[in-house]
This record gives structure tokens, C-alpha cells and sequence, in this order.
């Protein structure tokens, strides 16, 4: 209607005939001219229809000093700024590693649909805060759509469950959390797996039914609610004090991080406002925290470890290490001395499980569809892409870096370096090789780290004495045969998770031009360079909270602090 209005207006100011456009002969006349210029219009609005990349395009028609303006009404939602198709990534979870993704995307060259049953994201280092109401829950999440809504990327979003992964066809299955009979699919091209994980029960009789989790926001709301419950029903005057002794045993499974920091928020909320609120039941509370190893906190330094324990015994928590859970009924909870063997009981009125992680069961049945079957957790390589892949990344809690070892690759090592192909290594061979070695193969570094030495050089010195001049295969892997102790997995925390999806968001962002002028190592067992650098996680150090405004820190460096002012430091990182 546009057009054939410009028409008309422009047909009446080229025939001054047509000033009488409106009288019964001149009318048809001016819409029989109006009809021949429409086909021609027709014609390039097909074009624009067949051929979308040209919706950028306009035509632009002078008519004897009118204007017409002609552009496809062609969907261009899918097309970049240069007319390629978009690719679609499908983006599994929103937690640490696929929040982290989204927020670091920035190539508009990707149509994103993010796909999770959480609409939000969640600062879970706070979770145990939450529990007690130290911090309110509206404190520790932000909604995944605020987060992306900035963006100039195009980035959906669907609140759904992902029940199945069909890699050989690149669809995902979906389930509405509103309504489960609701269920679609979406294809995708790329596939970013950032899923987390599922609390690890072990197959422990009775835990699912009894036990709390603190993992979700939820949980910590569950927890919170119940431990009033247990104040309140002990408060009741019918009840004994048998029962009420069991009531107010507060039980925590797991000495980690999440399991120390809960019982200490615990006992310091009980200590410093619950007892003021209740003074009649103050008498009957006691906090257990139960490991099965020798120690809590194993993965912080020893000192750390040896005065949580001493603080926690300071502090009336009864702490056993050693002891493991067996058996978890809806009043009381066995356990196994790991020792003796010796099986006890004791009552509880609330029991925490914080054991650890175990992968989803969707992640499981994707894992048997691309041969990882007997796998515990899904592999990547050194780039977060899934092992027997090509477009599927896994970053998080659901997904472990499968680091290629040096002694695999040893003969095809030396086959790079050997340049003149003369059989042996000379030292400037060697030392022409050391930085590709060192960036295909984070080991080495770390190995020389603990060596104390600068350079593979100096490790080839040592081995063959200050006058080598060359090395055979053999004696390479002599020099190497060590490295491969060094290689070790990510703890499964949110530092790893948030710096892998900034690295692959760094990918995605330079997909195109790593891939003409590839900036990774030399590629030992084929020809050519690996597009990126491998992912380099860089730990920044970890906190662990012990109540009384007390916080342990071990930052890097071998830098350990202990007491109020670690505490602040605390403040202020998560602040």
C-alpha cells in the first residue's frame, strides 16, 4: 500500500494530466501505469525473499522527483551484518560456567538459546550465609535475563529441563518445568554443556529421604525453615527431653568447604541469636559435623586444617573424622569407623548431606552415546571440546579436562623438533620446540616449577651434563619420563567454572580469525597449529569461613592467613 501510494503521488507529479487523477478516465489510466511499475517491484521483493543475505540492501527509485523505497520484508533475524547465516549455540545451564559464557560473549555472528531450569544465577559461595539469614537469598541471585538483556548478541531464553542429548543428529530434548507434558526440541551447531552436577549420595540407604542438600538456593531456604521447625516443635511444653535432645541435633555430612562454613554459620547463629530467642532449649542443642577422612578441609594447607579443627573443639562442635555415614534413617544416623569397623547410631533432628558431586543422569546417557561410558565424568581435551566430538563443549562441574600426556606424544614430539631429520636433537633444536611443548603440555611447566629450574633446557642438562650436545629418542624420554606427575584435575569449584566460560567465550568471540591465522602450539601428531591456546586455569586462592568472624585464607604464593583480618578479606573479594 506504501508503494502504490508513492506511485500515485509521483505518477501525479510527472503527468499533469493526472491532476484530474480522480475523474473516471484518468484513475484507470494512472492505476494501469501503477499496476506495470508494481511487477517490476514484485520482482525484486521475490528476489529479496529467495535470497535473504540481500535484506540489508536498499533499492532506492527516483521517479521524476518522487522517491520509492523497496526492501525485503525477508527475516533477517538469523543473518549477520556480511550475510551469513548466524550459527546457533545451544547453551546448557546457567551457573558459574554458563553464566560466565553469556557474560563474555560478544560476536553477534551467534544466535544463542539458553536452556535451563533456573531462571537465575546463584553467588552459591553465600549459600551457607543464606541458610541463617545472614544474607537474604534476593541478595545472591540475579536474573539470567537482566544479565543478557544488554547484550549485543541475540541470546533467548527458555525455563526447561534438557532430558536427552542426541549428538549424531545436533538436537537437545527439552521438558517445560511448568509443565511436563510440554516437551521440545532444539537443533543447534554448537553445543556448550555447563549442566553442574548432582550431590553425590553414594548410594547411602535412607540419605534422599532424610537428608538436606546445599546446593540451590532452595536448599538453603529448606534449611533455614528447618532449623526454626526443630526450635519451635522443642519449645512445645509436652515435649520430652529425650526428644528434645534429638531434635536439636544438628547433623552435618561432609568436612569440605560448604560443610565446615555451614556449621560454623550454624553454631554462630545458634550461639549469638537463637539462644536469646529460645532460652529454654539453649541446653539441648549440639552441631556434629561427620567426615570420613582423618580431616576437614583436606584440600586447604595443614595449617588451615589444624586450626579449624581446634577452633571447632573450642567451640562445642563435635567433630569425627573417620567416621563414615552408613545408613540414614528419619530419626537417627548410622555410622562405620573407618579404623575399627565399629557401627554407631546417634539421633538427629536435621541432617545436611555436603559429601560431594556426582554427574546428572542426562549427562550419563550422553556420555554412553559417544563411547564414555565407562567414565564417572564427562571428558574434554585442553579446548573444553567433548572427547569424540567436534561441536559439543562441557565446562563446570559436569566436565573434566583429560590432559594429553607427554610420553603419548614423546616419539611425535621429537619428529617435530628433529628439523633436519639427522636422528638426533641438537640443544637449539630442543630449545626451538621448548615453548610449543610447554603450551601443549601444562605439566612440564609445573614439573619444572618443582624442579626449580627456568627452562626444559636446564632439565636436559641435568640429565645428560652441561656438555650435551645432542639427544636420541631414547634419551628424550628419559629426560621427560617424570613430567607426566604433575598432570592433575580442576577441583570441582566456581573459580574453574567461571574461567572456563570466559576462555570459551574468548573462542567464540575469535572462532574466525584464529581460524585463518591459528594462534595454539604446533600440533605434534598433525600438521599445522591448533587455532586457540589450550585453557590455563589460574587459581586465585580459596577461603574458608569458621565462624566468629574468623575466616582461613591460602592464596597463591603459599600465602596463609588466619583470623579477622582474613575475614575482611573475605568481605571485600565476594563483595
Amino acid at each position: 500500500f506504501g508503494i502504490s501510494l508513492s506511485l500515485s503521488l509521483s505518477l501525479s507529479k510527472k503527468n499533469p494530466h493526472c491532476e484530474s487523477c480522480f475523474s473516471k478516465l484518468s484513475v484507470f489510466a494512472c492505476f494501469e501505469a501503477e499496476m506495470k511499475s508494481l511487477n517490476m517491484y514484485e520482482r525484486f521483493s521475490n528476489t529479496f525473499r529467495q535470497h535473504p543475505s540481500l535484506s540489508k540492501f536498499l533499492v532506492v527509485f527516483a521517479i521524476s522527483g518522487g522517491g520509492v523505497v523497496a526492501y525485503s520484508v525477508a527475516n533477517s533475524e538469523n543473518y549477520d551484518v556480511v550475510g551469513n547465516q548466524k550459527k546457533k549455540v545451544v547453551v546448557l545451564g546457567t551457573g558459574w560456567a554458563g553464566t560466565s559464557f553469556l557474560r563474555n560473549l560478544k560476536n553477534p555472528s551467534y544466535d544463542v538459546q539458553v536452556i535451563s531450569p533456573r531462571n537465575y544465577f546463584a553467588f552459591t559461595p553465600l549459600l551457607p550465609s543464606v541458610t541463617v539469614g545472614t544474607v537474604e537469598a534476593r541478595s545472591v541471585v540475579e536474573p539470567i535475563r537482566n544479565i543478557v538483556k544488554k547484550k549485543k548478541v541475540n541470546i533467548d531464553f527458555c525455563e526447561a529441563e534438557c532430558y536427552k542429548i542426541d549428538a549424531k543428529n545436533k538436537k537437545v530434548y527439552c521438558r517445560s518445568t511448568k509443565n511436563e507434558k510440554e516437551e521440545f526440541v532444539v537443533d543447534y551447531d554448537y553445543l556448550v554443556v555447563a549442566m553442574g552436577a548432582r550431590v553425590n549420595t553414594f548410594n547411602t540407604p535412607g540419605v534422599e529421604e532424610n537428608c538436606l542438600y546445599l546446593k540451590e538456593v532452595e536448599d538453603a531456604q529448606k534449611i533455614r525453615r528447618k532449623v526454626i521447625d526443630c526450635f519451635e516443635k522443642a519449645s512445645l511444653p509436652n515435649v520430652s527431653d529425650e526428644e528434645r535432645k534429638r531434635m536439636l541435633q544438628f547433623v552435618v555430612v561432609g568436612g569440605g568447604p560448604t560443610g565446615v562454613e555451614f556449621a560454623a554459620e550454624l553454631h554462630d547463629f545458634v550461639s549469638e541469636d537463637l539462644v536469646k530467642l529460645y532460652p529454654t532449649v539453649k541446653d539441648f542443642v549440639k552441631i556434629s559435623l561427620l567426615e570420613a577422612t582423618n580431616h576437614i578441609l583436606n584440600m586447604f594447607d595443614k595449617r588451615i586444617t589444624a586450626f579449624a579443627e581446634e577452633k571447632f573443639h573450642r567451640d562445642g562442635i563435635d567433630l569425627k573424622t573417620g567416621s563414615m555415614v552408613v545408613n540414614v534413617s528419619d530419626k537417627e544416623i548410622s555410622t562405620k569407623e573407618i579404623k575399627t569397623g565399629k557401627i554407631s547410631t546417634m539421633p538427629y533432628g536435621m541432617a545436611v548431606w555436603s559429601t560431594g558431586i556426582a554427574t546428572r543422569p542426562v549427562v550419563l546417557d550422553f556420555m554412553k552415546e559417544i563411547g564414555q561410558a565407562n567414565r564417572r565424568v564427562l571428558a574434554t581435551d585442553e579446548w573444553l571440546r567433548v572427547e569424540g566430538t567436534n561441536s559439543i563443549y562441557a565446562l563446570g562441574d559436569c566436565a573434566t579436562i583429560n590432559q594429553r600426556k607427554v610420553m603419548e606424544d614423546i616419539s611425535s614430539i621429537f619428529e617435530k623438533a628433529d628439523k633436519d631429520r639427522s636422528g638426533t636433537l641438537t640443544v637449539k633444536e630442543f630449545q626451538d620446540a621448548v615453548d610449543d611443548i610447554c603450551d601443549r603440555y601444562p605439566q612440564v611447566r609445573l614439573y619444572l616449577k618443582n624442579k626449580k629450574m627456568s627452562s626444559l633446557v636446564d632439565l636436559l642438562k641435568e640429565s645428560k651434563g652441561d656438555a650435551a650436545k645432542e639427544v636420541n629418542v631414547d634419551e628424550l624420554k628419559s629426560v621427560l619420563s617424570q613430567v607426566d606427575s604433575q598432570v592433575k584435575n580442576f577441583p570441582a569449584t566456581a573459580q574453574v567454572a567461571a574461567q572456563q566460560g570466559s576462555y570459551l567465550a574468548d573462542c567464540f568471540n575469535r572462532m574466525d580469525k584464529c581460524e585463518k591465522n591459528p594462534e595454539g602450539p604446533i600440533r605434534f601428531r598433525e600438521s599445522g597449529r591448533h587455532r586457540f591456546r589450550p585453557f590455563r586455569y589460574k587459581h586465585l586462592g580459596q577461603f574458608a569461613p569458621l565462624g566468629g568472624e574468623q575466616t582461613a585464607a591460602q592464596l597463591p604464593g603459599d600465602w596463609v592467613s588466619i583470623g579477622h583480618s582474613s575475614q575482611w578479606l573475605w568481605y571485600s573479594v565476594y563483595a
